[in-house]
């Protein structure tokens, strides 16, 4: 699928200044080193399973089921996990290779404050200084996040530059790894970025189909016929899908962020909008103005934010293995709403743009069919924002 290159088709590579390349041999080389490590492996597993609360559980959502009158719907619960998203399983697998190749401090971009956090909560367990890049405007939507950051020993630093979120962030966290790359290792939240981040990320993050082929197998006796994520970068829903890659019979649904819709400018649906470039190391699809400039983004999900996509997911697109659907921030905000009344579970808004999907295609499957949603994190941060799109101000 992808070559030592890190090729996915024609996307992916390395498209990086000089100064970066050793950091990026040496992280590649320590992957390929420990990957396979059964201690690296079973100190990983224990972090999962002691300290992140994995296996997240496979739950048969009933009502939501019913409400929609077709297929049966199942979802996997990231949100569950310590500090309340899909993030961590990532995070605890760099930090713990940072570590080992002697690495003291971290640094990440976050978007909605999640990969931030889970970054600097594996910094504070395992000894290591955190300093998070997060765009300005972020900084005020998820004012919260920033503050779990702090507490838990990191430096914020608000970026000011550009449109002041996700894609600045992610240039300002790079240029800072230029300069120090001796004791720093960039944390890369997302499967984009060069070559091995897309691949590192996308191994850890796959924990979740991997459990999800599991538990269906318990609970059902088959595979799944859908299995559905929101996209951003694309590490959710990456892992979501990986392990049902070679399942043909699996449909894989990836969700974007239509923000005001895909014929408006404010929009961050890479897929339907965008066309192929190179940006952040690696050749994408990526939302470009005529000129071929980076487009400024829109989603009311801070988390989705971005102007790219991965470039394993351009590649299943390219050969038609998954299909990617837009889903505005209405239908989004809606499916928050719904879950958390048919449910009794607040999702994130990103995730809430798979259930937004979900909840048009269900009743057109008939009742033996069984849809699966990845549940990417829990939506408390997101509340006040989604107040206030309703028109409510509720302090945070």
């Amino acid at each position: 699928m992808s070559n030592s290159k890190g090729r996915f088709g024609v996307h992916g590579g390395q498209y990086i200044p000089e100064t970066l390349m050793n950091a990026v041999i040496e992280l590649e080389e320590a992957y390929n080193h420990y990957k396979d490590d059964p201690v690296f492996n079973k100190e990983l597993t224990d972090l999962y399973n002691e300290y992140a609360g994995r296996p997240s559980c496979l739950y048969y959502a009933k009502k939501m089921t019913r409400d929609l009158g077709g297929a049966k719907i199942y979802l996997k619960r990231e949100d569950l996990n310590h500090t309340g998203s899909h993030k961590i399983n990532n995070v605890l697998g760099q930090a713990l290779l940072a570590k080992k190749m002697g690495k003291t401090r971290l640094i990440a971009e976050t978007g909605a404050g999640q990969h931030g956090v889970a970054t600097a909560t594996a910094a504070a367990l395992l000894g290591m200084e955190c300093v998070v890049f997060m765009g300005e405007e972020d900084t005020k939507r998820q004012a919260l996040n920033v503050y779990r950051m702090r507490l838990l020993g990191s430096q914020v630093i608000p970026v000011k530059t550009g449109t002041a979120t996700l894609k600045d962030a992610v240039s300002e966290a790079m240029r800072e790894w230029t300069s120090r790359i001796n004791d720093t290792h960039y944390c890369l939240g997302s499967v984009m970025g060069p070559h091995p981040f897309p691949t590192i990320v996308r191994d850890f993050q796959a924990v979740i189909s991997r459990e999800i082929k599991h538990q269906i197998m318990e609970k059902e006796a088959r595979l799944p016929d859908v299995v559905m994520a929101c996209v951003g970068g694309g590490s959710n829903a990456i892992g979501t899908f990986y392990h049902f890659i070679e399942d043909k019979n699996v449909k894989l649904i990836g969700c974007e962020a239509a923000g005001r819709g895909i014929d408006t400018f404010e929009t961050a649906a890479t897929i339907s909008t965008g066309r192929l470039g190179i940006f952040h190391g690696m050749k994408s699809y990526f939302c470009q103005d005529k000129y071929g400039q980076i487009a400024p983004v829109y989603s009311i999900s801070a988390g989705l934010d971005y102007p790219g996509i991965g470039p394993e997911h351009a590649w299943l697109h390219d050969t038609g293995r998954a299909e990617y659907v837009p889903v505005t921030d209405e239908e989004a905000v809606n499916a928050f709403e719904y879950l958390s009344r048919t449910e009794g579970i607040i999702p994130a808004i990103e995730s809430a743009h798979a259930i937004a999907h979900a909840m048009k295609i269900a009743p057109a499957y008939d009742k033996d069919k069984i849809i699966v949603i990845t549940i990417s994190g829990r939506g408390d941060k997101d509340c006040a924002a989604i107040a206030r799109y309703r028109g409510e101000d509720i302090y945070e």
